[in-house]
């Protein structure tokens, strides 16, 4: 293991400014902080995540990171009992920030590995020079330190939480050969795989699946906790899931929500389910995945994270909507698992009601999506690749009940998807991207920022013209409604979700003023 490196700053680092606020919440372990920043303690080497229960370490002792992959470039190895691998992450809201998000989400899916970093920053419209800069400002690292890091703890994870064989440990957190994971782990945490298996401390999950691993029988599912920063309010965003889920894709119940998930458009892109419920005890949700998403695992959570918005700051959002979202603090963005298919069933969703669209989805899931066998009745389909739609034949799926605007619409979107010309995912450039679907037929402005808001994952989205929203800020018109709507930047996605809450829930009106609002040159 390398030796410690504190943080290259003017003088000591335990004397600027940000040290007193970083240790005064690792002392009250408030959980707003989690994931935030992370604390190297140096008299041990090892760094934690802010709401460890460990003994807290002397203010002297303490460097603060803003990410683990820089605790760890500087030598820190991460602890057993807090589990940094669990910590939340953190959901950009400028430019920059965003920039080197997008290329995060890349590298977790591989795209570093297959493109090499002069072709992830061609990917995202840069050099790779402003690369490496924007990506160091955001986390402390290089890109390829931060893919390092990131293949490292889910190999950590895995093996606390699965009993998987080490082989399979490896190649499903992303490394080329056994060899290679063994002498990295082993040089960046000072142990052997199997070592530090034995020795993670054994609570009820990982006790049990460490007995699994050493009767070498894996468990035919992997269950996983991914941590939030609290509240979350589990309930509601489940009930906005239900109204708006696929039948045969997804099924939602009180406690849970399942899907079926193909990752990538190829024939021999890994297929299975996942299930995901509120783990008893934890600001956390437990995740079961099937075994057939072993090997796209990382961008199987990463998908998870962002259909339940876990990277959310509860903090900040409510300090800028106010009295907004006192009374919902925990109320979350739901996000999509695949761009794709969230994209395909808002356009399904245009001038008719929820159910309509519900029922619509279905059919077409069921009509040109692959049967997949699962344990739950309900789960029978893969939602149809891009591909498959841009194939069929306008009368397939007119037939189906979708009207003839429609089906040009979905079959567009799919087209311009299929061939690689349009990215709805949450690596998208977020302008371009909505400048793209409103140049698509049957797209509009409405649609394009829904999908921003959902599928791209973008904080500040702000469905201009929709008529719910007029009705909850009590005006008439999408001049008056947007001019209101930028006290809330850059959260105004989460004012979208409020407004449309407080709408379905009978709530009153906000108050508005005695004259609306005119914006800017009306």
């Amino acid at each position: 293991m390398s030796s410690i490196r504190k943080p290259a700053r003017h003088g000591d680092p335990t004397e600027q400014p940000e040290h007193a606020a970083h240790y005064a919440a690792l002392v009250a372990r408030d959980a707003r902080f989690d994931g935030r920043f992370f604390v190297g303690v140096t008299s041990t080497g090892i760094y934690c995540r802010p709401v460890c229960r460990v003994r807290t370490p002397k203010a002297a002792n303490c460097l603060f990171f803003g990410h683990a992959a820089a605790a760890e470039q500087a030598g820190f190895r991460p602890c057993l009992r807090c589990r940094p691998e669990r910590a939340p992450g953190q959901a950009p809201i400028d430019a920059s920030s965003r920039l080197a998000w997008a290329a995060a989400q890349r590298i977790q899916a591989g795209e570093l590995d297959e493109h090499g970093m002069e072709g992830l920053a061609a990917r995202l419209g840069i050099t790779d020079r402003h690369l490496r800069r924007v990506f160091a400002d955001a986390f402390g690292v290089s890109p390829i330190d931060y893919a390092q890091t990131q293949r490292l703890l889910m190999a950590k994870r895995l093996l606390a939480d699965t009993g998987l064989p080490i082989t399979e440990v490896a190649l499903a957190a992303g490394f080329g050969s056994l060899r290679r994971f063994n002498t990295l782990f082993s040089e960046r945490y000072g142990l052997a795989p199997s070592q530090l298996r034995r020795n993670m401390v054994a609570d009820d999950a990982s006790a049990r699946h460490t007995k699994a691993a050493d009767a070498a029988v894996p468990d035919p599912t992997l269950r996983f906790e991914l941590g939030y920063r609290p509240p979350l309010d589990w309930p509601r965003l489940l009930a906005f899931l239900q109204g708006r889920c696929i039948a045969g894709v997804e099924q939602v119940d009180d406690t849970a929500y399942r899907r079926t998930v193909r990752m990538g458009q190829g024939p021999q892109a890994p297929t299975g389910w996942l299930e995901i419920t509120q783990a008893a005890g934890r600001e956390a949700l437990a995740v079961t995945v099937s075994a057939g998403l072993l090997r796209a695992l990382p961008a199987v959570l990463a998908g998870v994270r962002r259909l339940c918005d876990l990277d959310c700051d509860p903090q900040a959002v409510g300090q800028v909507l106010g009295d907004l979202g006192a009374d919902a603090p925990g109320l979350r963005v739901p996000g999509a698992f695949d761009g794709f298919e969230m994209s395909v069933r808002a356009v399904l969703g245009q001038q008719v009601t929820v159910r309509a669209a519900h029922t619509l989805a279905g059919r077409l899931a069921r009509a040109l999506g692959e049967p997949l066998d699962t344990p739950f009745e309900t789960l029978t389909h893969l939602f149809p690749t891009a591909q498959r739609v841009a194939d069929a034949s306008p009368d397939e799926i007119g037939s189906l009940g979708i009207v003839r605007q429609r089906v040009s619409a979905i079959q567009a979107l799919a087209r311009e998807v299929a061939e690689g010309r349009l990215d709805i995912g949450p690596a998208a450039d977020v302008e371009a991207t909505m400048a793209q679907l409103e140049a698509l037929p049957g797209i509009g402005r409405w649609t394009a920022r829904y999908i921003a808001l959902r599928a791209l994952g973008w904080p500040d989205a702000w469905p201009s013209g929709d008529i719910a929203l007029h009705k909850a800020l009590g005006v008439r018109k999408a001049a008056h409604a947007d001019a209101i709507a930028e006290a809330w930047s850059p959260w105004r996605g989460y004012a979208t979700l409020h407004l449309w809450r407080r709408l379905g829930e009978g709530l009153p009106t906000l108050p508005t003023p005695a004259h609306e609002p005119h914006p800017t040159g009306a």
